[in-house]
């Protein structure tokens, strides 16, 4: 889609709206694109000012904060009348931790007034939930950070969620955070400008692999090994494909046409467990996921992920994340001083790892 297929020589204004626990990588990642297209050009072609729902410092999730102006959508009487079109070629939302349960209704119907008057909104990471509920993405392509992607789906069903770098349906645009960030603004200069200009600020980004809207977030399943043998990646494609259904393991040898023991080998080898042990991690980094960013209760959860019982996927998820399942509706608790995101497959697999060195170690001086 083009947004402006012609070059302007008049300034354009960013507005980036920040929700407590923002994403500071995600924001500097949008700036510094347009930065560098103002150095590179004898007049600024942008500006950016930083708004939020009070104004004043609003802190990020790595503890810095930065000075916003405040929304003027409280000086209005709410509902009455129109709040006008904002001055902001872009009005950019940025939310991270929290954003998925965040909730402000005057918010809501002031950006759904500046979508009405044809402004470019952008959601980026978490803040497409807010976009969602605002009634802005229905029937829309739309995508958030993979970590709540499945959550995000579930909870809105009317649009079509897509994990990708980015997406551009008309007006509203949703963006996955960290790095697509850059992919996303290079676009914009793209088509507001030309493609030498956005080539030359990537250039000077160091960022010579530019992505396309709909190049996934993430690559192909990883190993602990640092390589991907293709029976492991068939195998936990297929499990990702199947994550709500009970499976067996005979069941997974025989659409791969692999002997069981072989299978387990190569996961031994090249993850760092066995595939029943593995298996189950999906499932349950697949339920946290849920519980995060959506309502469902842990009874629909458990049968979501393919739990027979109840209280066997509470067991596993207590043994696994430290924490009750009813304990995990909220990835930050306010309490807590800094968000933690334990059994990840790379710390699962490596305590295995080391508790099968140590045995072995023991073995031998025994």
């Amino acid at each position: 889609m083009a947004i402006n297929n012609t070059t302007s020589k008049q300034t354009e204004l960013v507005q980036f709206i920040l929700l407590p626990r923002f994403n500071m990588a995600s924001l500097t990642t949008m700036i510094e694109p347009m930065r560098i297209a103002n150095y590179l050009n004898t007049h600024p072609l942008y500006q950016w000012q930083f708004l939020s729902r009070h104004g004043g410092l609003v802190q990020a999730s790595n503890d810095m904060t930065v000075a916003c102006d405040k929304i003027a959508c409280d000086e209005i009487a709410f509902g009455k009348i129109d709040r006008g079109k904002s001055p902001a070629s872009y009005i950019v939302l940025l939310g991270s931790w929290g954003a998925e349960r965040y909730s402000d209704e005057k918010l809501t119907s002031w950006l759904r007034d500046q979508a009405r008057h044809g402004t470019f909104l952008v959601g980026v990471e978490i803040g497409a939930y807010i976009f969602a509920r605002a009634g802005l993405l229905t029937g829309k392509k739309a995508t958030t950070h993979w970590s709540l992607f499945a959550g995000f789906a579930e909870t809105f069903p009317q649009i079509e969620p897509a994990e990708q770098m980015f997406t551009i349906d008309r007006h509203i645009m949703t963006c996955a955070g960290g790095i697509a960030g850059v992919d996303l603004m290079l676009h914009c200069i793209e088509q507001t400008h030309d493609h030498d200009l956005a080539s030359e600020v990537a250039s000077q980004m160091l960022h010579h692999f530019r992505c396309e809207g709909h190049f996934p977030q993430r690559p192909g399943p990883q190993t602990t090994a640092g390589e991907t043998h293709p029976v492991i990646q068939k195998t936990i494609s297929y499990l990702e494909e199947r994550i709500e259904d009970s499976i067996l393991i005979p069941d997974i040898c025989k659409k791969l046409g692999i002997p069981q023991r072989q299978l387990e080998r190569l996961f031994n080898k090249y993850v760092g467990c066995s595939i029943v042990q593995f298996c189950r991690l999906m499932k349950l980094q697949y339920a946290r996921t849920l519980l995060v960013s959506t309502n469902m209760t842990i009874r629909e959860i458990s049968v979501a992920t393919g739990f027979n019982s109840m209280s066997y996927f509470s067991s596993c998820f207590t043994r696994t994340f430290g924490r009750k399942p009813s304990q995990y509706r909220r990835a930050w608790p306010d309490e807590d001083q800094a968000p933690n995101w334990p059994g990840t497959t790379y710390a699962f697999t490596h305590i295995e790892r080391k508790a099968k060195q140590e045995k072995a170690t023991c073995r031998n001086m025994c």
